[in-house]
């Protein structure tokens, strides 16, 4: 069965290029364009809105291209933690130095790199000099005295004035972030200060996907939105500003609600005049709502993720790195749109499989993982665990037989190639288990195409599983969300570990 669409990328661009060319006509010489959620790679945004590409927004800065230019802001905090972006596995500051890579590939130049709210971090520290000495622009910004309640420090020397101004030759510059309170708005307006003080008229607005703004407010795909951002404590609301001015409903979340009076006033004191935003909502240039082609099938895809997001979050309060409050709220979310965990398709075939495993006597160390997978044609496959392989293992190896044609029955993998892995892993590197993970499964599977023609045949079709739904009954191990990853599946699991040892190395 085809994937559904419903959102259309060049109808989306068309509008999304005309809005921000309007915007930079209102200001005189530059506009600085906040740009919220991910600059590349948004599979959030793909997994909601089936048909938008993931690297849409690229395309977006490639039409701007000859007009723009990028400034990145990392939070000092988030690289000292060593915060996670989740659907790469790799940290913040990791994210920052991919990002500029990639914006490299697309042709699209980073001006400087901005550390925020900098107070000599060692990990701060250290992640600056690593990027001067390749060669890249680095400022840091302290924390902005006054901030949010004395407006008369808040814009002065003492203030947003106390920050390096960075130079820009081009009339966008595009400020961009991994993840949320990077500093993006502070950079915003500290560079719009500094314009003032030369007597450029300069201008800000934010492009940010979500929540779109023009969707009702309990619309799937905007409550998607307030369940991926569950452990920020942000809400979807209706912007009365905005009702107020223009007697037009329009949704936005409560921490830029909360904040507009304060950064009009802040706006305002900059420009010396009246800002002509009347609402948070006027700040935005989003009209990602004009590539919906098929809001049916939308609003399932935003379903779909509620579940997702339930799962993550429950796996990462098992984990200690979240409270029961975020999958509280997620609860009462897929209350709202009358769905639960068993909504997504995969959870009960990959439950099946581990009571399966737990009949037959298999699994390990008294464990039952069961896993499924839905692939393109909607059939569901599953695997479970044993002393020779994990779950997730078990799972991507009867898919590429499947996908191929193969019959269920046929070993992929050679008891030679099983055993010299085994004697690896115990003998040579000392460790406790022969059961393979995905990842080494994935190896092995290469290894034994060289004699084993199904084997190829299993392999050149693992490319098809991209996208597909994943579900495991116990967390991954760190190879088996490896594999998954590279794979390029949507995972969720259920938040019980898939071992009794509290170390999985």
């Amino acid at each position: 069965m085809p994937l559904r669409v419903g959102f259309d990328n060049e109808k989306y661009l068309e509008q999304q290029r005309a809005a921000i060319n309007e915007r930079v006509a209102r200001f005189g010489d530059k506009l600085y364009l906040e740009f919220g959620g991910k600059l590349l790679f948004d599979y959030h945004a793909a997994r909601v809105l089936p048909g938008f590409d993931p690297n849409v927004k690229i395309q977006l800065l490639q039409g701007l291209n000859d007009r723009a230019e990028v400034i990145l802001c990392i939070y000092a905090g988030d690289i000292e933690k060593k915060k996670m972006r989740a659907d790469f596995g790799i940290t913040y500051d990791a994210d920052a130095l991919k990002l500029i890579d990639d914006l490299g590939e697309w042709g699209v130049y980073v001006r400087a790199v901005v550390i925020t709210r900098y107070e000599e971090q060692p990990a701060a520290t250290a992640f600056k000099h690593r990027l001067e000495n390749r060669g890249i622009r680095v400022y840091t910004h302290g924390f902005t005295r006054g901030y949010p309640t004395d407006v008369d420090v808040i814009v002065s020397d003492r203030g947003y004035g106390a920050n390096s101004y960075i130079e820009t030759d081009k009339p966008i510059v595009v400020v961009t972030g991994p993840g949320p309170g990077s500093g993006k708005l502070a950079t915003c307006l500290s560079q719009l200060y500094h314009d003032h003080r030369r007597g450029l008229a300069s201008g800000y607005a934010k492009f940010e996907t979500f929540p779109i703004w023009d969707l009702p407010l309990k619309h799937p795909v905007n409550v998607a939105y307030e369940a991926a951002t569950a452990d920020l404590n942000d809400v979807n609301r209706l912007d009365h500003f905005h009702l107020e001015a223009y007697d037009e409903r329009a949704v936005n979340y409560n921490r830029d609600i909360d904040a507009f009076p304060l950064l009009r006033r802040i706006l305002e004191r900059i420009t010396g005049g009246d800002s002509f935003y009347r609402s948070p909502t006027d700040m935005g240039v989003n009209r990602a709502s004009f590539g919906i082609v098929d809001d049916a099938t939308v609003q399932e895809a935003a379903k779909q993720e509620v579940v997702r997001r339930y799962f993550r979050y429950a796996c990462e309060r098992a984990m200690g790195l979240a409270d029961g409050d975020s999958v509280q709220r997620i609860e009462l979310l897929m209350n709202d749109l009358g769905i639960r965990p068993e909504s997504r398709q995969v959870v009960g075939p990959a439950r099946d499989a581990a009571q399966r495993a737990k009949h037959t006597g298999k699994g390990n160390d008294g464990i039952y993982c069961g896993a499924a997978v839905e692939l393109p044609d909607a059939s569901v496959v599953t695997g479970c665990n044993s002393p020779l392989m994990h779950a997730a293992a078990s799972l991507v190896l009867n898919a590429a037989k499947r996908l191929a044609g193969i019959p269920k029955d046929e070993h992929l993998l050679p008891t030679s190639v099983i055993e010299s892995l085994g004697h690896l892993k115990t003998e040579v590197l000392s460790g406790k288990r022969v059961s393979l993970d995905a990842e080494e499964a994935l190896i092995a599977l290469a290894v034994s195409t060289a004699s084993n023609p199904s084997a190829k045949a299993a392999l050149d079709r693992l490319r098809e599983l991209r996208g597909c739904e994943v579900h495991m009954t116990h967390m991954p191990t760190p190879g088996d969300e490896a594999g998954l990853r590279k794979l390029g599946v949507n995972l969720t699991s259920e938040p019980d570990f898939a071992t009794k040892n509290l170390f999985m190395g």
